[in-house]
């Protein structure tokens, strides 16, 4: 357990104002981090907790909280401290108590704006994390090269070492990665890199909140993409998105290749039948190109 009044001190540093915890709650739900509420009567905080050692994971994730309300496009719980405490790395966050019921429509459109914010460069100016998975993001001028090397190439690698033998099959497709962008050359948007259903939410008032990001510049139909990967997300946020701004027709064909990304960091995370499904997705991509 982590030294709670250390944190208390932190908080009161970071906020200007004294801070000492008397309701501590855990919250269940997250599979990388323990997660707990602070509150002292008044006010009211979110601490994710893991090892020391994964401080700079924190420190990332603040930072893509920053870029992303730094966007002034949608609401996300902005970031107030990071440090160690009783052993253990912590990430203290502004309490947004979620729940509520809001409009898909309005998440597409908020999320169609945050896409608008362009960087100069693919990648970002930091490493950070996907999972717990080590996610790198030099900066690079060419999408394809950035997303053969810095997302295909590192899972697969990671795959190779965890027993998942993906080999000629994964070097095609590698290969073969040019040819989903013939006519198509995504400019380099601000993602939240991580858009499945369980990281976005609602508060009381039906305001939209994207949270637990792995932020990066890169083509938009990443983040499209992975919300479609685990159930998807309502028909009204598909169609408001797309009136904001519309999707490129090969985005049917490429939201496999970027889900691919994912599925192979699932399998390295968690093992099990990932494997089989990033093979099924490989095979289905190799007979687009053929």
């Amino acid at each position: 357990m982590s030294d709670w009044s250390i944190i208390d001190s932190h908080i009161g540093d970071a906020t200007g104002q004294p801070f000492a915890s008397r309701d501590i709650q855990r919250v269940g739900g997250g599979c990388i981090n323990s997660a707990f509420t602070l509150g002292d009567g008044e006010r009211r905080f979110f601490v994710k907790l893991n090892e020391a050692t994964l401080l700079d994971m924190f420190e990332a994730e603040a930072d893509g909280l920053d870029e992303i309300l730094a966007s002034q496009a949608i609401r996300a719980p902005a970031p107030v401290c990071t440090g160690v405490a009783g052993g253990q790395a912590y990430l203290v966050l502004e309490y947004l108590p979620l729940g509520g019921r809001g409009s898909a429509d309005r998440l597409g459109r908020e999320l169609a704006r945050m896409h608008r914010r362009h960087g100069e460069h693919f990648g970002w100016h930091r490493d950070n994390t996907i999972g717990s998975t080590p996610q790198p993001n030099a900066r690079d001028d060419d999408w394809v090269h950035f997303w053969q090397h810095q997302r295909l190439a590192h899972q697969l690698e990671l795959a190779a070492r965890n027993g998942g033998q993906l080999g000629t099959q994964g070097e095609a497709l590698l290969a073969r990665v040019p040819d989903f962008f013939t006519d198509y050359r995504p400019a380099p948007s601000l993602l939240h890199g991580d858009l499945w259903s369980g990281n976005q939410g609602y508060t009381a008032d039906g305001q939209p909140v994207i949270f637990d990001p792995a932020v990066y510049y890169g083509d938009r139909e990443a983040d499209l993409a992975m919300t479609e990967l685990f159930g998807g997300f309502p028909a009204a946020f598909y169609r408001a998105y797309d009136e904001a701004w519309p999707l490129d027709p090969g985005y049917a064909t490429r939201k496999t290749l970027y889900n691919l990304y994912h599925v192979l960091n699932h399998f390295n995370l968690f093992g099990g039948g990932y494997l089989g499904q990033a093979r099924r997705m490989i095979g289905q991509l190799l007979s687009e190109v053929r």
